[in-house]
């Protein structure tokens, strides 16, 4: 690998999830086992109909937090070098989808609100764009931006 190869900047991007395997453990444990004792109250006082839907609630609290950590396994791998700017995208379902631009002609892109900050950051050159770290926070998308920018200015000064 030549000079002009070596990545000079490289990052992976992960959505943040506040909450960890134990901590699902643990709220899944209490959500049931408020569920069991009203279906348990209601079944006993003859509302029957009423232990189902805390059944479905229960349900539906699994499936969102089932979508959301499926959500949690996108990436996106960014890396910059003098010779090329590569970013793949790989989406919860494990597919790849990948971008390469000319660092020298690749343009970023950020959109700022002024109470939000970053809103949108995309990399555009060649007739094509790609948005990056759409699922990051804002914290992270400003520091992501702020980064990323320094990085590709340093690539683009002549040597």
């Amino acid at each position: 690998m030549t000079l002009n190869e070596q990545p000079i900047y490289t990052t992976e991007l992960a959505p943040h999830r506040s909450l960890g395997r134990r901590g699902l453990k643990i709220l899944f444990a209490i959500a049931g086992a408020l569920s069991v004792v009203h279906v348990i109250f209601f079944m006993t006082t003859g509302a029957w109909p009423i232990a189902l839907f805390f059944g479905a609630d229960f349900v539906a609290l699994f499936g969102a937090f089932w979508l959301n950590n499926r959500a949690a396994r996108a990436r996106e791998h960014i890396s910059l070098s003098r010779m090329e700017l590569s970013i793949r995208k790989i989406s919860p379902a494990g597919l790849v989808r990948e971008s390469r631009y000319n660092p020298f002609w690749a343009r970023l892109k950020i959109a700022r609100h002024p109470e939000i900050g970053v809103t949108s950051i995309k990399v555009s050159g060649e007739g094509r764009e790609t948005g990056v770290g759409d699922f990051l926070y804002p914290e992270a998308r400003e520091r992501f931006a702020s980064d990323f920018t320094r990085a590709l200015a340093t690539v683009k000064q002549r040597i």
